[in-house]
């Protein structure tokens, strides 16, 4: 029988330290051997991320001890960290990034000896860093992006393909790193090398311009022991978002891009290939994919993510979908496309090939990331690392819908909406419940369909979340993500106002008792939301942009110096909409309380914005509460931080909607 209790007052075994724990995902699947690896979040050893491996018998153990922390901080999100292969003797080699210096580090596990250095510290700006590492140790190399530094701004920075020595004859010289690729481009990704090796295709894009805004694929030849030669741009352009390349077992180059809206596998047969370079443009592409109104492709906000890869056999191992997506195996020659049977909603954009199998990391709406693994010779799916476990009872999970809303003239929300639930409570009869809406970061991005036991923490206690993937969001098409062009802080802000209105609306949530949150470009939303809509009763903001002039102006890394451009319009052409739209000088619109949550090492969203919102808002008469984590950077990852953050909103929620939450801490809101 169940008991009843006012929404946001029930009790629940999810607490803040099991969600905490369950922090993170797994990233960067790959094949070592008859070896899988991976790497994996660590929230109790100060956030660290573990390399992992499954070894052939089965076992899941650790490759490198803490307090080694395999990731990279190249354009401050990194991207691809390791690499590794077997050897007939001796055991695995393996190159990884190690996040604290962001040197490269050569490690035998068989071997008794500690990690050994292979690039050399600068003492310059950020200094020498590294990722999408290519072991080449046929030459005594591993090929890698190299980020330099060569002065104090963050935009001070320059970008190459670089060749690493095995030997470590680099670790105390820079002039050992020989440079493959010149600088003409700001941005580009690691190396893919042709099955003859005489190849190497990467990607390239340039400020203004963001990754899915416009990339080039480019071509050279990698045959000598210099740098590459007859570099050439093949596909791509300007307005032509180019996410992955890589190629074909016959030496076709592969390649995923989006010049009709979505983007779609392509690929340009090798005699295209060899064919002289006559005047400049693309060369002739096929589009592989056989569903036009699908994403084949994400975003790339880190180095090296997958959405595709070659089998030897010539088919493809695919990731794709609208919203939602799914692994399949794609036949280029008939267009045959043969998706994963199982629970999973949400599969990560990186991919592994061992033999006729596929590994990935998936996870569904009631399952977490775990590694995947699809057999194409047989058709079956199965878990093989980092499974999932219920920690409590799967019955006090939310059962979550994906919907779409109809917003301002018309056009389309999609949202995630979960409603509170509890398998031993109920709430009076006419009672509401309290809704949060949910912001993405982003602003290019989406949010996945799948279990997250931070919003379990909310609706198992009585709340309901929606996280609402507004105009701007990728999965459904380039029109869609482009609905938020120098409407930022306008798109997002009106579509998670729909959402909410909705709900209230249709009887599902309280109208007096409606709040949003977000993080990064979702901080940023819900802080715009606080001072241009009177919908909210209150507002969770973390690590967020509070004030764009400042952000556009040396505030912010050099990945998103030039972010703002697109999302809002060109600062010397529009200073005033940067002024009128940033939440720093809206302060006197601002009635909600708030909870404010910042890292103090965050270069990408830097606490002095935080400062200058508090004391913009000092003495207005607005509750709020401003929690500041030491070592935190631009997402939390620690255990502690992660507790406290979370029952610091819950407290928010309880103080503000009008219940007690005596099981957490009070959180003191100041005037």
């Amino acid at each position: 029988m169940l008991t009843t209790g006012a929404y946001g007052t029930w009790p629940s075994p999810i607490d803040a330290a099991l969600a905490a724990s369950h922090d993170g995902r797994p990233e960067f699947v790959g094949a070592v051997g008859d070896e899988v690896w991976w790497t994996e979040p660590r929230p109790a050893e100060g956030g660290r991320r573990a390399l992992v491996r499954r070894t052939a018998e089965g076992h899941e153990e650790p490759v490198l001890p803490a307090p080694w922390n395999v990731r990279s901080r190249v354009i401050e999100y990194g991207g691809a960290p390791w690499a590794a292969q077997a050897r007939p003797d001796g055991g695995p080699l393996v190159v990884f990034v190690h996040f604290p210096d962001q040197r490269l580090y050569v490690y035998e596990p068989a071997a008794a000896a500690e990690p050994r250095p292979l690039t050399p510290l600068s003492p310059t700006g950020g200094g020498l860093r590294w990722v999408d590492p290519v072991l080449r140790s046929e030459r005594g190399e591993v090929w890698c992006v190299l980020e330099e530094f060569t002065g104090e701004l963050p935009t001070d920075v320059r970008r190459v393909i670089a060749a690493v020595p095995l030997d470590g004859s680099a670790a105390d010289d820079r002039t050992a790193v020989r440079e493959l690729s010149d600088d003409r481009h700001h941005f580009v990704t690691g190396p893919r090398l042709s099955p003859d090796g005489l190849r190497v295709a990467w990607l390239a894009w340039d400020h203004p311009r963001m990754p899915w805004d416009g990339t080039e694929v480019m071509l050279g030849e990698a045959g000598g022991a210099g740098p590459f030669t007859g570099v050439r741009s093949v596909a791509g352009g300007t307005g032509e978002s180019v996410a992955q390349v890589d190629w074909a077992p016959d030496g076709s180059l592969l390649f995923v891009s989006d010049p009709d809206n979505w983007w779609q596998l392509q690929r340009i047969r090798p005699d295209a290939l060899a064919a002289p370079a006559v005047g400049a443009g693309p060369l002739a592409a096929t589009v592989l994919s056989p569903r036009g109104a699908e994403e084949f492709g994400g975003p790339l906000w880190k180095i090296g993510l997958q959405w595709f890869h070659p089998l030897r056999n010539g088919l493809i191992a695919v990731i794709h979908g609208t919203g939602a997506n799914a692994l399949g195996i794609l036949d280029p020659e008939s267009g045959e496309l043969v998706d994963a049977v199982g629970p999973w909603t949400e599969w990560a954009s990186t991919l592994a090939v061992q033999d006729s199998r596929v590994i990935g990391v998936a996870a569904g709406a009631h399952t977490g990331f775990e590694i995947v693994e699809l057999d194409t010779l047989t058709g079956h799916s199965r878990v093989i690392g980092s499974p999932h476990h219920d920690p409590v009872d799967p019955a006090y999970y939310s059962r979550p819908e994906s919907r779409v809303f109809t917003g301002p003239g018309g056009r389309e929300i999609h949202a995630h909406v979960h409603l509170p639930h509890s398998p031993t409570h109920t709430a009076p009869d006419g009672e509401l419940p309290p809704f949060v809406m949910w912001a993405h970061g982003g602003p290019t991005s989406r949010t996945p369909l799948v279990l997250d036991l931070e919003i379990a923490y909310f609706t198992s206690r009585g709340i309901g979340v929606a996280e609402v993937n507004y105009g701007g969001s990728t999965g459904y098409g380039r029109e869609y993500r482009e609905r938020l062009r120098e409407q930022w802080g306008v798109v997002d802000v009106e579509d998670c106002a729909a959402v909410a209105e909705a709900l209230a609306a249709e009887g599902s949530a309280d109208p007096a008792r409606l709040a949003v949150r977000g993080g990064s470009a979702g901080g940023w939303t819900t802080a715009a939301s606080l001072t241009t809509s009177d919908v909210y009763a209150c507002g969770t903001i973390l690590y967020p942009i509070l004030d764009l002039a400042d952000w556009a102006a040396d505030g912010t890394h050099d990945f998103e110096s030039r972010y703002l451009e697109s999302l809002i319009g060109p600062l010397a052409e529009v200073p005033d909409r940067y002024r009128d739209r940033s939440p720093v000088h809206l302060v006197d619109r601002v009635s909600a309380p708030f909870l404010l949550l910042q890292g103090l090492d965050d270069v990408i969203c830097p606490p002095v914005q935080c400062d200058r919102f508090l004391a913009a808002i000092e003495g207005k008469g607005v509750p709020h509460a401003y929690i500041a984590f030491e070592g935190e950077g631009h997402g939390f990852r620690m255990r502690d931080t992660l507790i406290r953050s979370l029952e610091a909103e819950l407290s928010l929620y309880a103080q503000t909607f009008g219940f007690d939450r005596p099981d957490v801490p009070r959180l003191e809101l100041r005037k």
